[in-house]
């Protein structure tokens, strides 16, 4: 049964990590159409946040708390840097801010190897996410539990602004038809910037998320920014359950396939299926409804 049970915990912590820094993209790239491939770095300026933190609040059982709203902030702030000085004349042309971008991913992680050591700094783990949790016969670690109880907290917050909130309704109506929003005074412009700013910071809460599990570097964010990416997509763009299910889906499978083979091998084994899985339903797990003419 722990060999079950095992990979499936595990799996679910690696896939709220996922999700987290996922969310994100659901919005900038799957809602607004725009590659961004500095993504990955605002995942490592959350986790840089998180260890700076660290050195300004001596206590560790409250620094972790703090470092989460300074991390979205900065990291929504590089974002919005981002948007207003390059991509806001790029929404017409996504292969640019696919260029663009990895350019600026370039820059900042340079910029982190002439802050921090090459080797990173160590992000210490509170004493109240020592302990594990007995879950049929496994010792699940506290710190996996945070993660998904993060991802999920996140998950709830991001779900009921675009559903409940004006500027949720602002959102879906740029999204489906910017000029008639216009027409309507939704301040696209706006949404536009708002939207970047969320989406950067929840890739932010996740890198807080990460160096608990990882520590920092500033290549840290390149492990997670292709399979993001992959979610987003094997999800439906635009699609915010079906981000939930892929990014669970996708770490579950790896976890398992890992504990059968090695863990390159899971991700080799893992990108073919999801490839295969994109030739058979390229529109990924749900899409948009929308009416045809007769």
């Amino acid at each position: 049964m722990s060999s079950f049970i095992a990979p499936l915990l595990n799996g679910s912590a690696d896939g709220a990590l996922l999700l987290l820094v996922a969310m994100g993209l659901a919005l900038t790239f799957g809602q607004m159409g725009v590659i961004n491939m500095a993504h990955g770095e605002f995942v490592m300026a959350g986790a840089f946040c998180a260890y700076l933190t660290q050195q300004v609040v001596s206590s560790t059982k409250i620094s972790i708390v703090i470092a989460i709203p300074v991390a979205f902030v900065v990291a929504g702030l590089l974002g919005l840097i981002l948007e207003m000085g390059i991509i806001q004349w790029m929404y017409d042309r996504p292969l640019d801010t696919l260029l663009v971008t990895v350019g600026v991913s370039l820059i900042l992680k340079q910029a982190a190897l002439q802050i921090f050591p090459a080797q990173g700094v160590p992000v210490v783990k509170p004493h109240w996410l020592d302990g594990q949790l007995p879950v049929l016969g496994y010792e699940w670690p506290l710190r996996q539990v945070f993660t998904i109880v993060l991802a999920l907290i996140c998950l709830g917050g991001l779900a009921a602004l675009l559903k409940y909130s004006a500027f949720g309704r602002q959102i879906r109506a740029t999204v489906q038809n910017r000029a008639l929003a216009e027409t309507l005074g939704v301040s696209t412009r706006s949404v536009d910037r708002l939207t970047f700013f969320i989406g950067s910071g929840l890739a932010g809460v996740g890198g807080v998320a990460v160096s608990l599990a990882g520590g920092t570097n500033a290549s840290m964010g390149a492990k997670y920014i292709i399979p993001a990416f992959l979610v987003v997509v094997v999800g439906g763009l635009g699609q915010l359950k079906g981000t939930i299910i892929a990014a669970f889906a996708v770490g579950i499978s790896m976890a398992y396939l890992a504990d059968w083979t090695t863990g390159s091998m899971a991700q080799v084994i893992a990108f073919v299926l999801i490839v295969v899985f994109l030739q058979i339903k390229p529109q990924g797990l749900f899409t948009v409804r929308t009416r045809g003419l007769a």
